[in-house]
């Protein structure tokens, strides 16, 4: 079978690639076994040094690696030129960090010696989604890598293209062969990965429904899994926000990535005395950004994906429009081709909506009015997501607060849209998934954590 790369800009097609047989996956499986055995042996700083020669070839190819983004999966240059640094960054971090994260711990008992040390699990399986598709799989694997595990990778099946530049990436960065491998495969075909004795391990970014699968087989197979799944995060505007900043933030985070981010603010919960007034400001920031074809360098909204995720997306906003909402913005489906979808912005959003209730994977945004903070605290947490969430307020003090102690979610930003940072822990609750990534604890996913008992 095929796998088709099409361009969501214009819905030609970009090239064809030939699955990955059984015995090809069979084989890729058994060399990353076999390679395991050797590179967990390899010493710290020779890890190190082939990872930051990863960063530097990032950095030498952004440009063709930011244009293979924007034809497969529709992401604008610049966007794609921010994401292949941050993948840098992530492999510096663990590269200047890894062996102090994971340095033996001393603990004083009644033996002679006693100690915790983190030994890599082997051959990790990493299904991994097309929003993102480089950062998605270097923060997997940068922490995985250097821990002295070995990676192999069943991408999206609509970015190809960037599943076998990773996988050269790491060959020219100087890893030995089979220490990261990609498999074109189709998804029916993970549950067999899953299986597969060689695999230790799994993670996981993608739908929830997708992590749910996943975790049943995997937790059949009694291997660990850390899933990053949906979000519809909540950004609670409270009444004496600097509204100004507050509605930049909450556009910019709409609209990162045509608004296809799982930390994307999805939910705006208002308090109603300044809502008209955040409003107008949200529209004119949502309205200020140019659409069209992602390889323009003026561009800064491109298509979905695919068009069928684009009139999925559309369908929400007309249920939600149907049953009461109303669209100050965009909302209507555009001439001509390509999977477009303009900046959206839907107000008097209530419960019992779609774009209450469900995650929007697109450029709309939805505001829903609250009567004051009690209220707003309880309408951001009423949702069955539970991966990123932000607070706006003068009152640094209260709106750390409330980012501590209020708000359910794996990340809580006050004054900022939520991102991703190699140095801070990454992943949610409820739906949203389980485990983490990045920081000390993502690099100590992948480990047995073995204590050492000297008498």
């Amino acid at each position: 079978m095929a796998i088709t790369s099409v361009n969501p800009a214009t819905g030609q097609v970009i090239k064809q690639y030939q699955e990955h047989t059984p015995q090809d996956v069979e084989a890729a499986l058994q060399q990353a076994d076999r390679a395991f055995q050797a590179w967990r042996r390899v010493p710290f700083p020779e890890r190190a040094a082939r990872m930051k020669a990863a960063a530097k070839i990032l950095r030498e190819r952004v440009e063709p690696l930011a244009r293979l983004m924007a034809d497969e999966m529709g992401k604008p240059l610049a966007q794609g030129r921010s994401e292949i640094e941050k993948c840098a960054w992530g492999c510096e971090y663990y590269a200047e960090q890894a062996e102090r994260l994971l340095a033996p711990e001393p603990v004083k008992t009644d033996a002679a010696k006693s100690y915790i040390a983190f030994e890599p699990l082997g051959v990790i399986l990493a299904v991994m989604p097309w929003n993102f598709p480089f950062w998605q799989v270097f923060r997997f694997a940068a922490p995985a890598l250097m821990a002295g595990n070995v990676g192999v990778l069943k991408h999206a099946a609509n970015v190809p293209g960037c599943a076998l530049e990773i996988e050269r990436l790491f060959r020219d960065a100087g890893f030995p062969d089979g220490v990261f491998r990609t498999l074109l495969i189709g998804s029916d075909r993970v549950a067999v990965l899953i299986d597969h004795p060689v695999v230790k391990a799994v993670t996981l970014t993608g739908s929830t429904p997708a992590g749910k699968a996943v975790a049943s087989r995997a937790g059949a197979a009694l291997k660990k899994t850390v899933l990053e799944l949906g979000g519809s995060d909540p950004y609670v505007i409270l009444e004496d926000a600097d509204l100004e900043q507050a509605a930049q933030a909450c556009a910019t985070s709409r609209l990162i990535n045509a608004g296809q981010s799982c930390i994307a603010a999805k939910r705006l919960i208002v308090v109603e005395r300044v809502r008209k007034r955040f409003e107008e400001l949200l529209g004119q920031a949502m309205k200020s950004q140019v659409m069209g074809d992602p390889t323009r360098q003026d561009v800064t909204v491109g298509p979905l994906a695919r068009r069928d995720l684009r009139d999925g997306l559309h369908g929400q906003v007309q249920r939600s429009v149907e049953q009461g909402a109303t669209a100050l913005i965009g909302g209507a489906l555009p001439d001509g081709p390509g999977a477009y979808y303009p900046p959206t912005v839907l107000t008097n959003v209530r419960k019992g909506m779609p774009a209450y209730d469900e995650e929007l994977f697109g450029p709309v945004a939805a505001v829903i009015p609250v009567k004051d903070e009690a209220e707003a605290i309880r309408v951001a947490n009423d949702s069955i997501f539970g991966l990123g969430a932000a607070v706006f307020t003068k009152d640094r003090r209260r709106g750390e607060e409330i980012a501590a102690k209020e708000l359910e979610a794996g990340s809580c930003f006050v004054n900022a849209y939520v991102r991703s940072d190699p140095r801070l822990p990454f992943g949610g609750i409820k739906q949203s998934g389980y485990g983490r990534e990045l920081s000390s604890f993502g690099i100590r996913e992948f480990v047995n954590i073995k204590t050492v008992y000297v008498a």
